[in-house]
């Protein structure tokens, strides 16, 4: 029997991704602050279709909106770990990134009662170490690499890669990796104006069934992870669009997952 599993997944990054940039003028720090906004849009609106989603927090985002955060736990949603800063691991020395990790867990264990379990790296960019370190601190997945688009994956360690050299794959752990795409992210369509972004939501619809349809037409069991930003996605047409991809992605037989418990049933199916 086929099983097609859907993610929704949600990085509320509010401001932090303008702070890690040095964008702390007013009108960027609003920007992240409306993320607020449509964070509670979208509890009300999968609370209404009694789906439980990831969300993703960085660190200072749980700090700086308790009540928030507090209210997306409450409803029973997965929260995962997306760093404190919001700064990429590649930006960071090996002491700084586990710092981080272990800094923002801390706070998603005082919210949740556990430590997180899944991790995504700010901007998708992770560090030689980032493996090592996710295994050390008890992570079981990550959500930040795009090596399939439909079946996770074990992500490997110690990979070399050098211009004029062969290549070195290291060797695979034991940390699951959820794969995700940019063309999957609200962000690079209706956000980065001038570069493509601003797109109009109809077609961004489109494309995000298709991906959808052709998993379940080509495989058995696939899982499919769709990545949207509060702030972003918050705006009225866009929520407009959320709701009708969770529409007509239920008519088309979706199963509504969050990150663990797809890699959950992945693990049990090896």
């Amino acid at each position: 029997m086929s099983r097609h599993l859907v993610c929704l997944t949600f990085d509320f990054d509010t401001f932090s991704g303008f702070l890690a940039t040095g964008q702390t003028s007013p009108t960027p720090i609003s920007r992240g602050e409306f993320g607020v906004v449509g964070a509670q849009r979208i509890l009300e609106l999968l609370g209404g279709l009694d789906i439980t989603a990831t969300w993703y927090i960085p660190g200072i985002t749980l700090e700086a909106y308790p009540d928030a955060c507090a209210a997306i736990a409450d409803a029973g949603h997965e929260i995962g770990h997306h760093g404190y800063e919001h700064v990429p691991p590649a930006k960071l020395s090996r002491d700084a990134e586990a710092d981080q990790l272990s800094r923002a867990n801390a706070l998603i264990e005082t919210l949740t009662g556990a430590k997180a379990r899944g991790y995504r790296s700010p901007a998708w960019d992770l560090s030689p170490y980032t493996v090592e370190l996710l295994l050390e601190q008890g992570f079981t997945y990550d959500s930040s690499m795009m090596g399939h688009d439909y079946l996770p994956y074990r992500a490997r360690t110690g990979d070399v890669f050098e211009q004029g050299e062969p290549v070195r794959f290291g060797r695979e752990t034991d940390l699951l990796e959820l794969p995700v795409s940019w063309s999957l992210d609200d962000y690079p369509h209706f956000e980065l104006a001038g570069r493509g972004g601003l797109a109009p939501a109809t077609g961004v619809l489109e494309n995000w069934l298709d991906d959808y349809r052709y998993m379940a037409r080509t495989m058995d069991w696939g899982v499919i992870t769709y990545t949207c930003h509060p702030m972003v996605i918050g705006r009225g047409h866009r929520m407009l669009m959320l709701e009708r991809l969770i529409e007509q992605l239920a008519e088309d037989g979706a199963a509504f997952v969050t990150a663990e418990q797809a890699l959950t049933e992945f693990a049990g199916r090896a």
